[in-house]
């Protein structure tokens, strides 16, 4: 059973940075696509991030572009989300999440998931 734990979550003020991190417990971490995504109150989770095996290859909701940072650690078997300018519809539960399959941009989740870390942005 593939275990995602995510920590790094917490209150901010608008413009702030946080960095999330999820750790896997799979050993073939390295060869699989990671994602992020996040569930804000009374919405549907959605795509935030997402890197490929390697790390080579990003995508990222058009929202975040030049905010956010998806990346990883091979060797750690650790994902990270560096979120910087931070704002107040950031707010959310974020998850990580092991790809299905990530080709031409288009992410497709496993039923991997983490708990979730809360992402507070204050105005």
């Amino acid at each position: 059973q593939v275990q995602l734990v995510e920590s790094g979550g917490g209150l901010v003020q608008a413009g702030g940075s946080l960095r999330l991190s999820c750790a896997v417990s799979e050993r073939a971490f390295s060869t699989y696509a990671m994602g992020w995504f996040r569930q804000a109150p009374g919405k549907e989770r959605g795509f935030v991030a997402a890197i490929n095996w390697s790390g080579e290859i990003t995508y990222y909701k058009d929202s975040v572009k030049g905010r956010f940072t998806i990346s990883r650690d091979n060797a750690k078997n650790t994902v990270y989300l560096q979120m910087n300018s931070l704002k107040p519809e950031d707010t959310a539960v974020y998850y990580c999440n092991v790809a299905r399959r990530l080709a031409g941009g288009q992410y497709s989740p496993s039923d991997y998931w983490g708990q979730g870390t809360q992402v507070t942005v204050s105005s």
